[in-house]
C-alpha cells in the first residue's frame, strides 16, 4: 500500500535522523588512536636503544696496565732519565714533510698527536747495552688509532730512506722498514728504524742507532713501545713487552666492565 506523500516525507526524515545519531554516537565512543596520529612516534618494541658503552679507562687503570722491571727481568732496570742518544740523534730535521713528522713523533713520543685522553708512560733501561724501552698506554679511540696505524704502515714506502740533519751528530742516513709483531690486540703495526752517522775517525765504525717502534690497538686503547739503543736492539724485549702488556690491559678492562 502506498503512503501519502506527506507521510512518506516524515518517514524518510526519521530514518535520516537515526543514521546521523548512530554516526555521532560511534565517533563519541571510539578510542582515539594517538600513537598513529602523532608523527614520528615509535612503538616501544622498536625504539632505538643506545648500546652500553665500556667505561673509559681511568688514570689508575692505565697506570696498572704498564709493564714493570719484573716483566722483562735482567738486564732491565728502572730508567735513570732520558737516553744519552735521545737529544743528539732524534732531534733532527729533514726537508721531507712526512718524514719530519716521523722524526718529531719519535722525539716527542706522541705517535697519535696532541689528542686528549688518558695516558700512562713508563721507561726501563738496559744497563748492559745502554738501551731504553719506553712503554705507554693511551686512550685515543679506534678511529684515531687506526689512522695512526695506517700512517705507520705507509712509512716504509714514503720514508724508506732519507737524510736527516742533527745539531750535534751531523747528518744521519735514516732507513725505515716494516717489522713483524706478535699477534696481539685487534690491530698492530711495527717499524724498525736505523739512523747511521759518520765515523769520528777512519778507524771507527759507523755509529748506528736502532729503534723498534710498535703500536697496538686493543679496543679503544693503544699500546706503544719504543725500544732503542746504539747497536742492535733486543727484539725479544719488544715482543715480550707487547704480549705481557696487552694481556694485562685486557684483564684490567674486563675487571672494569665487571665492576660497572
Amino acid at each position: 500500500m502506498s503512503l501519502p506523500p506527506a507521510r512518506l516525507r516524515a518517514v524518510r526524515g526519521l530514518a535520516l535522523t537515526a543514521t546521523v545519531l548512530l554516526t555521532v554516537s560511534g565517533c563519541l565512543t571510539r578510542e582515539p588512536e594517538r600513537a598513529a596520529a602523532e608523527p614520528g612516534a615509535v612503538p616501544p618494541s622498536t625504539e632505538h636503544r643506545t648500546p652500553d658503552r665500556t667505561p673509559a679507562l681511568t688514570a689508575a687503570q692505565a697506570q696498572d696496565a704498564l709493564i714493570t722491571v719484573a716483566d722483562l727481568g735482567v738486564p732491565w732496570g728502572p730508567s735513570e732519565g732520558a737516553a744519552t742518544w735521545r737529544d743528539g740523534l732524534l732531534k733532527a730535521a729533514t726537508d721531507m714533510p712526512e718524514c719530519q713528522q716521523l722524526l718529531d713523533a719519535l722525539y716527542t713520543e706522541e705517535l697519535f698527536g696532541d689528542v686528549p685522553g688518558t695516558r700512562a708512560v713508563t721507561a726501563l733501561d738496559d744497563g748492559d747495552q745502554g738501551g731504553q724501552l719506553r712503554y705507554q698506554v693511551a686512550t685515543r679511540g679506534q678511529a684515531a688509532v687506526n689512522r695512526t696505524l695506517a700512517w705507520l704502515n705507509g712509512l716504509p714506502q714514503t720514508c724508506g730512506r732519507f737524510t736527516a740533519e742533527t745539531q750535534s751528530a751531523g747528518p744521519q742516513d735514516v732507513e725505515v722498514a716494516e717489522m713483524e709483531l706478535p699477534q696481539v690486540g685487534d690491530a698492530r703495526q711495527g717499524l724498525r728504524i736505523t739512523l747511521t752517522g759518520e765515523p769520528a775517525t777512519e778507524d771507527d765504525a759507523y755509529p748506528v742507532l736502532t729503534l723498534e717502534v710498535a703500536a697496538v690497538r686493543a679496543g679503544e686503547e693503544a699500546i706503544v713501545v719504543t725500544n732503542g739503543t746504539l747497536g742492535e736492539v733486543s727484539k725479544d724485549a719488544t715482543d715480550q713487552a707487547l704480549e705481557l702488556g696487552t694481556r694485562r690491559l685486557t684483564q684490567i678492562r674486563e675487571q672494569g666492565r665487571a665492576k660497572a
